[in-house]
């Protein structure tokens, strides 16, 4: 049997106990390996011990996952910004998107990782998709159970002829959406992918230099086993990693 791709899957820096652990929750990568059909490897978000140059050239495809810890305001040219922040992260995960890039492989992104390829690629984020006026609420009310951040929903469409639209084959989703910020302004070359209804960027893509490159604001291995829609993510990655999109 011929080995399955191998997928990075970003870790992050978080505190077991009273020890720091690098972590990722099991659904990402369960959901990847299931519906992706793929070997997983965690990635330490940990610059002061290596870099994303040398982990890159070793694997297929990378995943950038959701996490409580925003994209440090810096990154994008601005200076006040609420955290949770993991500067190790943001540091490495930034990096693998451009090293991956480079080299043509594959860059899918979940929440914080569809901001961070935005970041990278030289966008910006806003930070008030709970709260402005102008948009619909982007996150539970504050006191929500954790089940109940994810049962939070609202409709997304998808850009005809798009790459989500082909992959799910049809032009609306129902999704959850647990996050406070969101797509400020698009990076160039990013191509909007799905808009919520008050016009935020839900998922866009791309093909720098030849590497498949998309990203969703929502949270699809939240329910990958039950949702099909949620699955076709997985299987569209799994897709882009034997280079078959």
């Amino acid at each position: 049997m011929s080995a399955r791709p191998v997928l990075g899957v970003i870790a992050c820096n978080r505190t077991v106990g009273v020890e720091p652990a690098q972590a990722v929750m099991e659904r990402y990568i369960r959901s990847a390996m299931v519906h992706a059909d793929v070997a997983a490897l965690i990635i330490p978000s940990l610059p002061d011990l290596m870099s994303a140059a040398e982990v890159a050239p070793r694997l297929d495809g990378i995943l950038l996952t959701g996490t409580p810890s925003n994209v440090a305001p810096q990154r994008y040219g601005e200076e006040a910004g609420d955290g949770p922040f993991d500067l190790g992260r943001d540091e490495i995960a930034l990096g693998m998107v451009d090293r991956m890039i480079d080299a043509g492989r594959p860059v899918f992104g979940i929440c914080r990782g569809f901001q961070e390829i935005n970041v990278a690629m030289g966008g910006t984020l806003r930070r008030d998709t709970s709260a402005s006026d102008e948009l619909i609420r982007h996150h539970a009310p504050d006191g929500a159970s954790f089940a109940a951040m994810f049962d939070h929903l609202h409709p997304v469409h998808l850009i005809e002829g798009g790459v989500l639209a082909g992959a799910f084959g049809k032009s609306d989703l129902t999704v959850n959406s647990v996050h406070y910020q969101g797509i400020g302004r698009l990076a160039e070359g990013l191509t909007i992918e799905a808009k919520a209804p008050d016009g935020l960027v839900e998922a866009y893509s791309a093909r720098p230099n030849g590497a498949p490159v998309v990203a969703v604001q929502w949270h699809p291995e939240w329910d990958a086993d039950r949702n099909d829609d949620s699955a076709a993510f997985f299987r569209l990655l799994g897709r882009a990693m034997r280079g078959n999109v």
